[in-house]
């Protein structure tokens, strides 16, 4: 693909996210995915108007274009996305096997106006005892039964 398509698919992203601000729908994040040159998705963050924190704009982008394509795995794909993925949207693109990231601002640019998700980078380097938030196991040994079923489920799928 060309620059000049590149360029067309961000600032699609871009303009996306825009307008989320102006019409008070989001925040300003905006994502396309696009498939042999054409867009399959595009959103933008949902979080404040949906009650979802997992709304962000590439995550709801990636929903809609497993929908469209009616898989789980977007081999083939590009995302532009208006910044630099968070972890969870980077963990959400790594899932769904999307070839290439192509972004805008930086997560320093969406530090700058309050969305720092550095806290987050720093939580995951630390040993599971160590961090913020409480992570403790219970009842390995039951849910390990879900497990095995799963490991001799005819419906199991690799990915």
């Amino acid at each position: 693909m060309e620059q000049k398509e590149h360029d067309k698919f961000m600032r699609m992203a871009i303009l996306i996210s825009k307008q989320n601000v102006e019409k008070l729908l989001g925040g300003p994040f905006g994502a396309v995915i696009v498939k042999n040159g054409k867009v399959i998705a595009k959103s933008a963050n949902k979080v404040t108007t949906s009650n979802d924190p997992t709304a962000h704009a590439e995550v709801s982008t990636i929903r809609l274009a497993c929908k469209k394509l009616k898989t789980f795995d977007l081999s083939g794909c590009v995302i532009y996305t208006s910044c630099e993925p968070c972890p969870m949207c980077l963990g959400a693109i790594y899932w769904a096997h999307i070839d290439t990231i192509y972004y805008a601002n930086t997560k320093k640019d969406a530090a700058t106006i309050g969305f720092d998700d550095q806290f987050i980078y720093e939580e995951l380097d630390l040993p599971m005892e160590k961090r913020k938030l409480p992570v403790i196991q219970l009842l390995r040994d039951e849910a390990l039964q879900a497990f095995k079923l799963w490991d001799t489920s005819e419906m199991k799928i690799e990915y």
